[in-house]
């Protein structure tokens, strides 16, 4: 039963919990104990609301692969330096050739240049970055309904 409560909520975070009880077949009080429960638990970490950047004027995405030279002594301390940059929408330490990837937004080319040159690349450690412009995406995936669907059988 959570797994299908989950996978309507995926569908829509906002639909009614009496809704979601008429899907699944439950009453509206026990699917909020459940949904209260998956809560507590850590399944469901929150609600949110999804904004179209773009249409606030940051169309421009960036990768740039970062090259830092602390970040295996203190990953925390070269993490929380990216995060404080408010262009910097997420930012992964990796294994490999680079020791992060992160994703900007921007509102342009010049916003891109004083981001790397003026931010970033003036952080602690950072030694160069190699910068990637997205062009074009897949429609997103619906991972998490997916794995709901997976785990379902």
């Amino acid at each position: 039963m959570d797994l299908a409560i989950l996978e309507q909520l995926v569908a829509d975070a906002r639909a009614s919990q009496r809704r979601i009880a008429r899907e699944v077949g439950m009453s509206p009080p026990a699917v909020a104990e459940r949904i209260a429960r998956l809560e507590r638990a850590g399944v469901i970490r929150g609600y949110r609301a999804e904004i179209d950047r773009s249409a606030l004027g940051f169309s421009l995405v960036a990768y740039a692969s970062v090259f830092a030279e602390n970040v295996l002594k203190d990953p925390d301390q070269v993490l929380e330096a990216l995060a404080a940059v408010p262009e910097v929408e997420e930012a992964t330490i990796v294994a490999g050739s680079m020791d992060l990837i992160i994703r900007l937004r921007v509102r342009d080319h010049e916003h891109l240049r004083t981001c790397l040159f003026e931010q970033i690349g003036r952080l602690p450690g950072v030694s160069r970055t190699e910068t990637f412009l997205w062009l074009r995406s897949a429609p997103p995936k619906q991972i998490d309904l997916d794995l709901i669907r997976t785990l379902r059988g």
